[in-house]
């Protein structure tokens, strides 16, 4: 029998495993490497087994034998469905609104989901500087919906100003004259709980929490005044058997999982 300590999931353990059960019943997701990989793979094992996994460098249909480094790892394509060029990745897949869920991450996140990845501080003389967009706002305008998995949960990240919009959400591109065919950003993962919005029109709000986290450590988080849904639900911890598939089955190198 499994110890108490080995079923105490890490961090990563944590977003992974709550983010893969919002894919059940998706059917495509577009995913980035790192916890959107573990998440996709452990939903494939778990309540998605039908899930088709596509990546930026045009693979379609991955099944890697073991969990990608980059997006351009041979791995990916072994046993895949098809491996697109980049003007059909994006001009046919994506816009032709083939992706039911966008997985992306973001160094910041405003209440109506629009993404920084670009810099943290004056853009001139950043304090960080970041990898930048590279194919998310295609993912955002055109994917059914977007998740993003967020390792930290503070008012730094969680932000009521980006000090940068690299990935414009629906409303943002809405008020630019620009009509997105997605909803945008609908669920948001973090290490307390869990964010939500239905779509255009509706800011994020707290819609469930970790054991052990109370509604008022999550809006004290929040670099805005945080909607709360009426009833806020408590996040089922792992289980035993998704943390053995996690750790044996999906990641047993530790390529993501810290």
């Amino acid at each position: 029998m499994a110890t108490a300590a080995a079923r105490t999931p890490t961090p990563s353990e944590l977003l992974s495993v709550v983010a893969s059960r919002e894919l059940a019943s998706r059917r495509t997701v577009f995913a980035g490497i790192g916890l959107p990989t573990l998440a996709t793979e452990l939903a494939r094992l778990t309540v998605a087994p039908q899930i088709e996994v596509v990546y930026e460098s045009g693979v379609c249909g991955a099944h890697p034998s073991h969990l990608p480094e980059t997006i351009a790892d041979a791995v990916l394509i072994s046993g895949a469905e098809a491996v697109l060029s980049m003007p059909a990745l994006f001009g046919c897949v994506l816009q032709g609104g083939h992706i039911d869920v966008g997985f992306l991450g973001a160094a910041q996140i405003d209440r109506w989901g629009n993404l920084n990845t670009s810099v943290i501080g004056d853009w001139e003389r950043p304090d960080v500087r970041l990898p930048g967009s590279g194919g998310a706002i295609e993912v955002m305008a055109n994917s059914g919906e977007v998740f993003v998995v967020m390792r930290r949960h503070n008012p730094r990240s969680f932000t009521g100003t980006l000090d940068f919009c690299t990935t414009p959400g629906p409303d943002r591109a809405l008020a630019e004259g620009i009509r997105p065919s997605g909803a945008g950003v609908t669920r948001v993962i973090t290490e307390l709980g869990v964010l939500a919005r239905a779509g255009v029109g509706e800011e994020l709000r707290l819609v469930a929490v970790h054991p052990g986290v109370t509604v008022e450590q999550v809006r004290a988080a929040t670099g805005w005044d945080l909607e709360v849904a009426d009833a806020v639900d408590t996040v089922p911890p792992p289980s035993a058997a998704e943390l053995r598939l996690l750790r044996e089955d999906v990641d047993p190198g530790r390529v993501y999982l810290r």
